[in-house]
C-alpha cells in the first residue's frame, strides 16, 4: 500500500442468517467477505479487515467492531464527499480496461445508491449506535455519517444485486455500518479489546413460542429452571481452563476469563443467557448455553456445568445451542492511553499459551 495509511475503527452490527459465519470462504457468503466488498468498492481498492471476534455460521452481531488500513488520500476523497476523476475518461489519455470499467461502473452505482431517499441517504439518521467515541480520533460526527452512508450504500449492493448474480438469496440489510472514524493511535479490533459480551435467547413453555423471533431465540418446549441455570453459570465465574466447552484450535490456548455471567426471564417470560470473558474460545458460549439448559431441564444438577469445567474433557455430555439464539452484543475498549498497551498485552498472552 503506497503512501500514508490510516486505521478506521468501524462499529457494525449484522443478522447471522444469510451467511457462514463472519470468515471469508471460498464459494460461501460471509460477513466479512461482504463488508470487504463493500470496502473495496469506496476505496476502489482491495481492503483487509481485522474484527473483534469471529462469529460463528447463523451468529449475530448487535455491535461488532473492526479495522481497516486504507491510504489516507482516499480516506480523506470518501470523508470529503471527493469522487475520484473516472480513469480513461475525456482529456485522460488511453481508454480504460473492462475491469476497471466495472469496478467504476459499480462504485457510481454505490454513489447512487448512497444518496438515495429511503436508503443510505442524505439525511438518513444513525439509529441504536453504543460508541466509545473516546477511542476514536481524527474525525467530526459528520464525517463519521458520510462514511457510513457511502459503505451502506455499497453494503445495500454487495448484498443485494451482487448476492443475486452469483446464485444466493438477496440480504439487503443484513449488514449495516454503524460508524466509521480514524481510530486512536494503538488501537486494534481484535487485541486491544478488554471483553466481549454475549447473548443467548431461549423460549421456553412460559414464554410460548413467537413466530417473529424464531430465527433470534432457541425454542424449548418444557419449561425450565431459570434459578439453576444462573446458579449454573456463576459456577464457571473466573479464569479456567475451558477446554469442555470448547472446540479447541490448534496452537491456540482455550484459558479464558468469565466475568461475569447470569441468566433472567424477562416479562415476556424469554430467557436472556448473557456472558461476558475476556475473549471466547470456539463455540464456547453456545455449549455454555447448552449445558445450564439441561441443568434447567432438571437433567443435571447445578453444579455439573463447573464438574465438567474441572475436568477439562470435551464429549458428548456438553450439549451445543444452536447458533440462531446468539447475538454478540458489545466489545470493550480501554480509553485512547490503553489501547497499545493492551494489544502488546494480549498479543503477548496469546504467544506464550
Amino acid at each position: 500500500m503506497d503512501g500514508e495509511t490510516v486505521r478506521l475503527r468501524m462499529g457494525l452490527g449484522y443478522d447471522g442468517a444469510p451467511f457462514r459465519g463472519w470468515a471469508r470462504q471460498p464459494g460461501l457468503p460471509s460477513v466479512q467477505a461482504a463488508v470487504e466488498d463493500a470496502l473495496a468498492l469506496v476505496f476502489r481498492m482491495p481492503c483487509t479487515t481485522v474484527v473483534a471476534g469471529r462469529t460463528d455460521t447463523g451468529v449475530h452481531a448487535r455491535h461488532q467492531t473492526v479495522h481497516v488500513d486504507v491510504p489516507e488520500q482516499a480516506w480523506r476523497r470518501v470523508a470529503e464527499g471527493r469522487r475520484r476523476p473516472v480513469p480513461g475518461g475525456a482529456g485522460q489519455g488511453p481508454q480504460r480496461s473492462a475491469g476497471r470499467s466495472e469496478r467504476t461502473s459499480r462504485a457510481a452505482a454505490v454513489d447512487e445508491e448512497a444518496s438515495r431517499p429511503g436508503g443510505a441517504g442524505e439525511d438518513e439518521p444513525l439509529t441504536g449506535v453504543a460508541r466509545e467515541r473516546e477511542t476514536c480520533a481524527g474525525g467530526t460526527e459528520e464525517v463519521s455519517r458520510a462514511a457510513a452512508r457511502k459503505l451502506n450504500g455499497a453494503l445495500n449492493r454487495v448484498l443485494g444485486k451482487d448476492r443475486a448474480d452469483r446464485g444466493w438469496e438477496p440480504a439487503t440489510g443484513a449488514v449495516v455500518v454503524h460508524d466509521v472514524a480514524v481510530a486512536a493511535p494503538g488501537f486494534d479490533a481484535r487485541f486491544s479489546a478488554l471483553s466481549r459480551g454475549y447473548s443467548y435467547r431461549i423460549s421456553d413453555a412460559v414464554a410460548g413460542h413467537d413466530p417473529l423471533t424464531r430465527g433470534q431465540s432457541w425454542w424449548l418446549d418444557r419449561e425450565v429452571d431459570v434459578a439453576a441455570m444462573d446458579e449454573a453459570v456463576r459456577g464457571l465465574l473466573g479464569l479456567h481452563d475451558f477446554l469442555s466447552f470448547c472446540k479447541p484450535r490448534e496452537g491456540a490456548t482455550t484459558v479464558r476469563e468469565l466475568q461475569a455471567a447470569s441468566v433472567r426471564r424477562d416479562e415476556r417470560g424469554t430467557i436472556t443467557v448473557a456472558l461476558t470473558a475476556d475473549a471466547f474460545c470456539h463455540h464456547m458460549v453456545r455449549s455454555v448455553v447448552g449445558a445450564a439448559v439441561r441443568v434447567g431441564e432438571g437433567r443435571r444438577p447445578s453444579d455439573w456445568p463447573h464438574e465438567r469445567l474441572l475436568a477439562r474433557e470435551r464429549d458428548a455430555s456438553v450439549l451445543m445451542a444452536p447458533a440462531h439464539g446468539l447475538v454478540l452484543e458489545v466489545v470493550h475498549y480501554p480509553g485512547p492511553e490503553g489501547l497499545l498497551g493492551r494489544a502488546e498485552l494480549t498479543r503477548a498472552k496469546r504467544a506464550t499459551s
